[in-house]
């Protein structure tokens, strides 16, 4: 029976840990980028991983990245059509007879009525779900990671995080510890997964002003939390799609509300080791937020 694996979103942030996480397992690890050019720093982190190109608008390439796939890490990309991306994932896996997919969804896709991040994942779960493929569901929470990727520049520039979150307190995870669940259920011969959704964390529940002092710890350079008022983050991000401004407004009003401080222990559950600390990791991408001289 084929060992092959596809990751899709295969370049994004838990995609690329994915990659490293699925090196040295015994299987063969394909990653899906949108371009063989983008995905030459994939190579680096697992040289034996084959990359096939993916675009979703062209199924010929979900054809060709599917061929002799048996099992698939379904990541999706936060866009207006996130959920008809899904569902043409999940019927090119279907046709090409995938027998497992893990899908990465979000913490809450499960809440009725939700918020629209929620729903729009729990659209493709319930999808997933009505295929007849053997599916696990990842709900993981904000990524630690997200840090770097919407904070790096007013950290370096100005020592300070700007986010409309008050004093709510969040879970986040690191995306390495969604990556090291991921590949462990993926490379498991039994079924022991199938049919199930966990729910990911970190190991606590902190809020913006205990990130900050994380990083600046870290770094050895002072960073403060601006408390920004909703409007004043709405302003902020007038260039952003309207679908994607609102969801992320609704998303600070549910951490505001006290709903994403929820710890659990699947992330050591699964793969045997405690979830990364915050700290761990500010001081692993302590670089990244180190002020420009």
């Amino acid at each position: 029976m084929s060992n092959t694996i596809l990751v899709t979103g295969a370049t994004g942030t838990v995609g690329t840990e994915s990659i490293k996480a699925l090196s040295n397992r015994g299987l063969t690890v394909r990653a899906g980028v949108h371009s063989l050019i983008k995905g030459d720093r994939l190579k680096q982190l697992n040289p034996d991983v084959q990359l096939v190109e993916l675009d979703y608008d062209k199924p010929q390439t979900l054809q060709v990245a599917l061929t002799g796939v048996n099992r698939l890490f379904l990541i999706t990309p936060f866009t207006e059509d996130q959920v008809a991306i899904g569902q043409r994932v999940i019927d090119a896996a279907k046709q090409a007879g995938v027998q497992h997919i893990v899908r990465l969804s979000v913490a809450g896709a499960a809440v009725e009525p939700g918020i629209q991040l929620g729903r729009w994942h729990r659209e493709v779960e319930k999808y997933l779900e009505q295929s007849g493929i053997p599916f696990t569901h990842l709900r993981p929470g904000s990524f630690m990671q997200n840090f770097v990727n919407y904070n790096a520049d007013s950290i370096c520039q100005e020592g300070k995080i700007y986010m409309p979150l008050g004093e709510a307190k969040v879970s986040y995870i690191d995306a390495r510890d969604i990556a090291a669940t991921a590949a462990q259920i993926l490379s498991a011969d039994t079924t022991e997964h199938h049919g199930k959704a966990y729910e990911l964390s970190g190991p606590q529940a902190l809020g913006i002003a205990e990130a900050a002092a994380a990083i600046g710890q870290a770094t050895g350079q002072p960073v403060h939390y601006v408390d920004v008022p909703e409007e004043t983050a709405r302003q902020a991000m007038d260039k952003a799609p309207t679908w994607m401004r609102d969801a992320m407004l609704e998303l600070y009003r549910l951490s505001k509300a006290g709903y994403t401080a929820n710890i659990t222990t699947t992330v050591e559950d699964i793969t045997g080791c405690a979830p990364h600390t915050f700290e761990q990791f500010a001081q692993h991408n302590s670089h990244r937020f180190k002020a420009k001289s």
